[in-house]
């Protein structure tokens, strides 16, 4: 069973992303998470918005967030105590996000290397099927190694 790294987030249930301090300015909520993945939401709001005269989700929080999932589906699946930094995002938008509704993501990290993670996710309104945007990601892992008990990677 793989152990989850993401209690070290948890300060209590309802401050989740306490030590991170431009989700908690987006307002970003947890939603679940277990090793297969996580979900996130990003409620609507009038500051996060681009243009008032269209009200629709800057492209920047979008972005904040989704990285941010992708990163969380990391550490969701692994059990380092290194840390990690996005190596490579790429985020595919397929449609404006609905004005006024929150916005849903969730990533799940498929591949593990020795330096490297691979994550993909959707940010989406009701629907995964219906996404707002499409991402995918690397995440570099930048700390001390992992080593087994003979000292291998």
């Amino acid at each position: 069973m793989v152990k989850s790294g993401l209690k070290k987030f948890f300060q209590s249930d309802d401050k989740f992303f306490g030590n991170i301090p431009h989700i908690n300015a987006l307002g970003v909520e947890l939603v679940e998470y277990t090793t297969s993945g996580i979900s996130l939401r990003l409620p609507y709001r009038e500051d996060l918005v681009a243009d008032p005269e269209d009200g629709l989700f800057s492209g920047g929080a979008i972005s904040a967030f989704l990285d941010n999932t992708l990163g969380y589906a990391v550490a969701a699946r692994t059990n380092r105590e290194n840390t990690f930094a996005t190596l490579d995002l790429r985020i595919d938008y397929m449609k404006p996000a609905t004005v006024g509704k929150d916005v849903l993501s969730f990533a799940e990290c498929y591949k593990i290397t020795r330096r490297i993670a691979f994550v993909r996710g959707v940010a989406y309104h009701k629907n995964r099927d219906e996404p707002i945007a499409n991402a995918t990601a690397t995440f570099m892992f930048t700390g001390q190694e992992e080593t087994d008990s003979r000292g291998n990677l």
